[in-house]
């Protein structure tokens, strides 16, 4: 038996009085509720200190990498075109969430049509299964530098490099859109409340009245049969260029080898532990709180937007001294 949604089981949370026509006896409504994070609405605005603070960085970083990038003739490289296209998709993927999360912070502005949360769920799982295989074309392009040095230039072109981030993109669109087919067909006549901060693909269909185990089954194949392929493409890809850096003769080629994947490597921690955390609490953390989940929720959907610029642009060398020129350029002009 489906368990009973929790807001119909703490309605003394709720901020304000509902009817009894709009949480039963009704179809498909046209609009749902989000009820941001329940237990911790008097905490609502201190909240949103550090989230917006994370989107304020999460902006400014990707933004800066996406400039220099562009600016810089010598980083017109395979590296930095994938590095672009992570730069890009942190930004849709935080400003999927937090602008409305936001709303419900600051306004109260609970409301969100059906259409739009279901827009705003594809978007979140699209971009997030497109970061996952921006993440696996990078590890390519670091075993291909580092295994196969001399036929980098040929391997990975432009083209080969537009081609990829088209089949990414091509792929988290494609393996998303079921989600969104099937939370569209299901019939809700429960409630129209979410008790979260936005629209996550479990969080809707749990609303639903009807049997949801398709979607409940398609979401694990999701996870262990593409990201979990994507995991181990990128141990796989690692595990080579390890074999690689301490074939080197000197600790300080290694180092200096190891050096080049040390910023992949804290990105790639930075955005499959706090996902690993999320997914292993909401299914083995019954006796959590509601809202540690809702956060943890949160987290791993804005700790890697606003990490992954800090990470690249201190310990990517090329990146690094162009931002430091940039701002000694912008303090020279100030003073002079």
């Amino acid at each position: 038996m489906q368990e009973t949604p929790f807001c119909l089981r703490v309605g003394h949370l709720l901020p304000y009085s509902m009817s009894d026509s709009n949480t039963t006896n009704f179809t498909n409504p046209s609009t749902f509720i989000l009820l941001g994070i329940p237990g911790l609405e008097t905490a609502h605005v201190w909240i949103s200190i550090p989230f917006c603070t994370m989107y304020a960085i999460a902006l400014l970083g990707n933004f800066t990498i996406l400039y220099i990038v562009k600016r810089e003739p010598r980083l017109h490289a395979p590296m930095y075109y994938f590095l672009c296209m992570l730069s890009v998709t942190d930004l849709v993927l935080s400003t999927s969430i937090l602008p409305k999360t936001l709303s419900i912070f600051w306004f109260n502005s609970r409301e969100i049509d059906f259409s739009v949360c279901l827009t705003q769920l594809y978007f979140i799982h699209c971009f997030f299964m497109t970061e996952s295989g921006i993440f696996m074309a990078m590890a390519f392009d670091r075993y291909v530098a580092i295994c196969d040095p001399l036929r980098h230039s040929t391997i990975l072109t432009n083209p080969a490099v537009a081609k990829i981030g088209l089949a990414v993109m091509l792929r988290g669109g494609i393996v998303v859109l079921p989600y969104l087919l099937l939370a569209r067909q299901w019939p809700y006549c429960r409630t129209n409340i979410i008790p979260h901060t936005h629209c996550e693909h479990m969080a809707v269909v749990k609303l639903a009245c009807a049997n949801t185990y398709v979607s409940s089954y398609y979401g694990l194949f999701v996870v262990f049969c593409v990201t979990g392929l994507d995991v181990v493409f990128i141990a796989m890809s690692y595990t080579q260029i390890l074999r690689a850096i301490f074939s080197l003769r000197t600790k300080d080629a290694q180092f200096k080898t190891f050096g080049t994947c040390g910023s992949h490597l804290c990105a790639i921690s930075a955005f499959y532990i706090p996902r690993l955390f999320s997914s292993l609490t909401s299914r083995f953390g019954q006796n959590m709180p509601l809202y540690f989940h809702i956060l943890s929720a949160n987290v791993y959907l804005l700790v890697p937007p606003m990490l992954n610029p800090i990470i690249y642009g201190m310990k990517t060398k090329e990146i690094r001294g162009r931002i430091l020129q940039l701002f000694t350029e912008k303090g020279t002009k100030i003073f002079s």
